[in-house]
């Protein structure tokens, strides 16, 4: 019998669409084409065109609904492909110093493809997190139609140092082919808590493949943010004031990118589940970070599109997509390198209890992407 999995984001209540504009410059597959405009391949989407755009966003994120949405459940936003069955796989969105670079350096594997590298970075503002708990990692809240939701994500060291790793699914319906709106990062996370600020999605990056075909190969989009706020106590009882607190990156370091680094790494996923396993039991409630490891293997979906999927056995639940999978992880100073994202999540042994996680196969088409919206500047 085929693996059953599920999509892992979650569904918070109801608010006010935001406009969306979209650009395009598609011809099939991403190739490395000049950066003197989008590059072949990309989808690049305005989530907020001026101030005005991200104060709206930033107040219907008021402490009060952040509280509110703290215990929501996760949802299951629909996809582009056909219907499932249990036979069939679905995306798991719920409705996944030395290091002071983010130059890109290029290497070459054993097999003769080329091998991107970007330095993770450390924070500015404040002394490194250590351990197994990177506070580059987080929670993305937003909007797709009519339906509210959330995911995990992480910030990536980036030239415009304002940049969130999140999956595809997280940020884009290919279904109703609709960008989200009202999004929102979160870093460090913790039952409800905002230490190190909240930033409101600016641009979402993301391959054409996923926006056209709904091909989960490219279930991966980089989302530049605008410098991040915390909520203050107003002046009169009851009322809140935004105060800034710079940049992404300055607040919390990103986390480097590597592609093209084959099978068989030792890997860390991150992320926050919530949701039950198919048997309705729920060992998480999505309120803290929960991490996994071990070495990777090759996955496919054939439903999904999937051909290079690579896998980690991993309890999550529905509420890790975007979540990042980190490699060569320091402990040190608690960064690595992105190489794959929370996506899908398995029932392998079909005893109804999740135990495989799976992600993109992050390559060359990858680094372009992440390039183009490490470029962007919030204007």
């Amino acid at each position: 019998m085929s693996p059953r999995v599920r999509r892992l984001t979650s569904t918070l209540g109801a608010l006010l669409a935001a406009c969306v504009t979209m650009t395009s410059a598609f011809a099939g597959i991403a190739a490395a084409t000049p950066y003197n405009g989008i590059p072949n391949g990309i989808t690049s989407i305005t989530l907020t065109k001026n101030s005005a755009d991200m104060k709206r966003v930033a107040e219907y994120w008021n402490p009060a609904k952040l509280k509110q949405v703290m215990n929501n459940v996760p949802a299951n936003p629909e996809m582009k492909s056909s219907g499932t069955s249990s036979a069939s796989p679905s995306p798991t969105a719920t409705a996944a110093s030395a290091m002071d670079t983010t130059a890109a350096i290029t290497t070459t594997t054993s097999s003769g493809t080329s091998a991107q590298l970007v330095k993770p970075t450390l924070p500015k503002k404040r002394p490194p997190a250590t351990g197994t708990s990177p506070v580059t990692v987080g929670k993305v809240f937003f909007r797709i139609g009519d339906k509210d939701f959330w995911c995990s994500a992480s910030s990536v060291a980036s030239a415009n140092h304002d940049l969130v790793a999140t999956a595809a699914h997280c940020a884009y319906d290919a279904k109703q082919g609709k960008a989200a709106s009202y999004w929102i990062f979160i870093p460090g996370y913790n039952k409800g808590e905002t230490p190190y600020g909240i930033y409101v999605g600016h641009s979402l990056n993301l391959h054409e493949s996923f926006v056209g075909r709904g091909d989960y190969d490219y279930d991966y989009a980089f989302v530049t943010v605008h410098d991040g706020f915390v909520w203050k106590p107003g002046k009169t009882a009851g009322t809140y004031e935004m105060q800034t607190v710079g940049s992404l990156e300055d607040n919390v370091g990103g986390q480097g990118l590597a592609v093209n680094r084959g099978v068989r790494l030792y890997t860390l996923a991150f992320g926050y589940p919530a949701a039950p396993h198919i048997d309705g039991s729920r060992p998480y409630d999505g309120q803290q970070l929960k991490s996994c490891d071990g070495l990777t293997t090759r996955q496919q979906a054939p439903t999904r599109l999937v051909e290079e999927g690579i896998a980690l056995k991993c309890g999550f639940t529905a509420g890790a997509s975007g979540g990042p999978w980190l490699i060569g992880y320091d402990t040190k100073h608690a960064v690595g390198y992105l190489n794959g994202v929370n996506s899908f999540t398995w029932d392998t042994n079909t005893d109804r209890i999740y135990d495989q996680i799976s992600s993109p196969y992050f390559k060359m088409s990858t680094f372009i992407v992440y390039r183009w919206a490490a470029s962007q500047r919030v204007s």
